[in-house]
């Protein structure tokens, strides 16, 4: 299974940015997790991580066809962003909505995400192990 990886605004920034809330680890330790859970279970992934929405639409819509799952953590763009929404919603690849906190134990607006209309499952709060479940759930998972 081909798995395109795509994070937004800040993630970059893991281990640095809020570790009470993201964790201590980097996102170089994120991506190496997210490369073995894959590489052990005969998966190929890809990665795009980007601060510019734009850029992200870009991913996405340069998926269809080269890929049969998306894993998305969008950040901010999470409570702001219908371009990412439309992009999603134009490729009809399958996606998991990933979050590594929980969004709706924070702040009023980070309950409402955009994205996840588009989306076939939601994990949030599991730290990076979000990733890894989101991978098992593409591999194994129905279509909706």
């Amino acid at each position: 299974m081909k798995i395109l990886v795509i994070n937004g605004p800040n993630l970059n920034m893991l281990g640095i940015r809020e570790p009470e809330i993201y964790g201590r680890e980097t996102y170089g330790d994120l991506v190496e997790k997210i490369r073995k859970h894959a590489e052990k279970n005969g998966h190929e992934v890809t990665f795009v991580q980007s601060n510019h929405e734009g850029d992200l639409v870009d991913a996405i819509q340069g998926a269809l066809g080269k890929q049969d799952g998306i894993i998305l953590n969008p950040g901010a763009y999470t409570h702001t962003s219908i371009a990412l929404l439309d992009a999603l919603k134009a490729v009809h690849i399958r996606t998991v909505e990933v979050h590594i906190s929980d969004p709706d134990t924070r702040e009023p607006f980070r309950k409402i995400s955009y994205v996840r209309a588009a989306c076939e499952k939601t994990i949030k709060g599991h730290g990076t192990d979000g990733y890894l479940e989101a991978m098992d759930y593409l591999a194994g998972g129905t279509s909706k």
